[in-house]
């Protein structure tokens, strides 16, 4: 199987909506952009899943515009993006706790 590389991936976290928590780009193989990919938290279990856009066309049809097409292509991209996610959380998250901290005078 080809190798796969996902280059600069970006998470643009949103007001949580119906599972909706974030979008998401990034870069595959150095060649390709896929944008817009949604994050949303599983609805039965822990964890968050991705969803690829589709265009609806005026009759109602629904076209999907990107997806991988096979299993492990697709764990790959989820693996990535969501270490993203978490990342950037967890950097948001010790900010507020140091910004915190600062104006409070504790440390």
């Amino acid at each position: 199987m080809m190798e796969i590389t996902l280059s600069e991936i970006e998470i643009i976290p949103v007001k949580p909506h119906n599972g909706l928590i974030a979008f998401s780009s990034f870069v595959l193989n150095k060649s390709f952009y896929i944008g817009d990919v949604a994050i949303f938290s599983r609805l039965s279990e822990e964890g968050y899943r991705l969803v690829y856009p589709i265009k609806v066309l005026p009759n109602g049809l629904k076209i999907n515009c990107f997806y991988p097409i096979n299993r492990e292509v697709g764990q790959l991209i989820e693996e990535a993006v969501i270490k993203a996610y978490l990342s950037l959380i967890e950097k948001v998250t010790t900010k507020k706790g140091q910004s915190h901290e600062e104006k409070s005078g504790c440390q």
